[in-house]
């Protein structure tokens, strides 16, 4: 089976994710600047999220544009991934709601957890499933980058009942990590 029904499924669950946190935020009642700032918590975790689901949907991309069949196997992977991320609307709604509560933060921590876990589970049944693909294999080759993230994810969790902008903070600092590029995408893409 190729990946294109795969693909296409994929990029219309990420779309929906997208459109419900969007249709969460609410414009403030206030049209002045502080009534802005009222709501600042809120866009922060709705650009927190979005820029998660972007960095899954661009990965997933890289991920299928070296993958060459699917199996019922990455099928499943493919959709225990799917559930995780789904779930970062309810999570980053839970947010917004409570920005200052340690639960609500370290629910999100661990659904970013999960997500990081799913996505290693699809690599791995990917991998399985394709016999001597060097370009899926480098590609989907563990680096440090996959163990800070782990690292920084159990330690935003913990902190969250420490300081949730500490937490925050360590979820901000794993986006960040992933939103510059792997330079191992690019030189698998253009081999």
């Amino acid at each position: 089976m190729k990946t294109g029904r795969l693909e296409a499924f994929s990029d219309g669950v990420l779309a929906i994710i997208i459109t419900i946190m969007v249709l969460e935020m609410q414009a403030p009642e206030d049209t002045s600047i502080e009534g802005l700032l009222k709501v600042l918590p809120i866009f922060i975790s709705y650009v927190l999220s979005f820029i998660y689901v972007g960095i899954y949907w661009n990965n997933h991309h890289h991920l299928m544009q070296v993958t060459q069949k699917v199996s019922g196997g990455v099928l499943w992977a493919n959709l225990h991934l799917l559930f995780w991320l789904s779930l970062i609307p309810f999570a980053t709604s839970w947010v917004n709601e409570n920005h200052t509560e340690p639960l609500p933060i370290a629910l999100y921590g661990v659904i970013l957890l999960m997500s990081a876990v799913a996505y290693r589970i699809l690599e791995s049944v990917l991998v399985k499933n394709h016999d001597e693909n060097a370009a899926l294999k480098k590609l989907t080759k563990m680096g440090s980058k996959e163990n800070i993230s782990i690292v920084i994810y159990v330690a935003g969790i913990a902190l969250a009942f420490v300081s949730v902008w500490l937490a925050v903070a360590c979820f901000s600092i794993v986006a960040i990590l992933w939103v510059i590029p792997d330079k191992r995408i690019e030189r698998i893409l253009t081999d």
